[in-house]
């Protein structure tokens, strides 16, 4: 790994690990934002750590963050896009699948990722052109395959309030975007959709599951990448689907289809 990628790793490690201080199987106290998502002193502390970190060892870099900084300042810069704890709901609650999500953007587009999930010990890594990593074993897609009859599509709650839905596997949703990204990408999942994800929740799932060999993209709407100054990410969502295949994708797109009163959503948007 070169130092971007080493940094990369060793900060969600660190992240996750003073997350992990804050973590409570009771719960922990959440306070509702003005989107109605969630956020705990743990995000807002995980925040400030990995900003400071990035500043002070890449002062040239911008960075785009939920809990932070929204808006790039120059197209052509390198730019860290980070998500201090996604999940936070379940993490909020007490639940186990939560993690960081920490990516470098060159050029408007991933160039590498790490995403760290302490309380199951994963760590999901990729570059571009070298591959996608679960605790630096390399992993892969996995097609359909005729032998194994249980198949799961993970998605996120708002999927069927938004979406009609006919897809033939098992939907579980699992309570962290970037997660359900990764099970496709460790060829866990044959699909995974989210229907209002973020920038920070798909910057570094996005090359895991290019670099495991699916297809990541957007659903309807404007792609996410390149990533542009003219946005305010906090504000932007990207209707994502991740596949382990183009054929899968192709099928995902035929058997989902968006509500008609729900229309106007991404249409306000475009």
């Amino acid at each position: 790994m070169d130092d971007a990628m080493v940094f990369a790793v060793h900060l969600a490690l660190r992240a996750g690990n003073l997350l992990r201080t804050f973590y409570n199987p009771a719960g922990v106290r959440a306070t509702a934002k003005a989107d109605r998502t969630v956020v705990t002193e743990a995000d807002l502390a995980s925040d400030r750590m990995i900003t400071a970190a990035i500043h002070e060892q890449y002062p040239q870099d911008e960075i785009i963050s939920e809990e932070s900084s929204h808006w790039l300042q120059d197209n052509q810069s390198t730019t860290w896009v980070v998500d201090p704890l996604d999940g936070t709901t379940n993490f909020s609650l007490g639940l186990s699948i939560w993690g960081v999500s920490i990516a470098r953007v060159a050029n408007g587009m991933t160039e590498l990722g790490a995403l760290y999930f302490p309380m199951i010990n994963e760590l999901y890594t990729a570059r571009r052109g070298e591959g996608a990593f679960l605790n630096n074993k390399p992993i892969m897609v996995r097609a359909p395959d005729p032998n194994q009859p249980m198949s799961f599509f993970a998605c996120c709650s708002r999927t069927f309030r938004y979406y009609d839905v006919s897809i033939p596997y098992k939907p579980r949703i699992l309570g962290s975007c970037a997660y359900s990204f990764c099970m496709v990408g460790r060829g866990s999942a044959l699909l995974g959709f989210d229907a209002t994800a973020k920038i920070w929740d798909l910057a570094a799932a996005w090359i895991l599951v290019e670099e495991a060999g699916g297809k990541f993209s957007a659903f309807e709407g404007k792609p996410p990448f390149p990533i542009s100054s003219n946005i305010d990410y906090a504000s932007t969502s990207f209707p994502t689907l991740a596949a382990a295949t183009p054929e899968v994708y192709a099928m995902a797109q035929e058997k989902m289809r968006r509500k008609a009163k729900f229309a106007f959503i991404v249409q306000n948007k475009s």
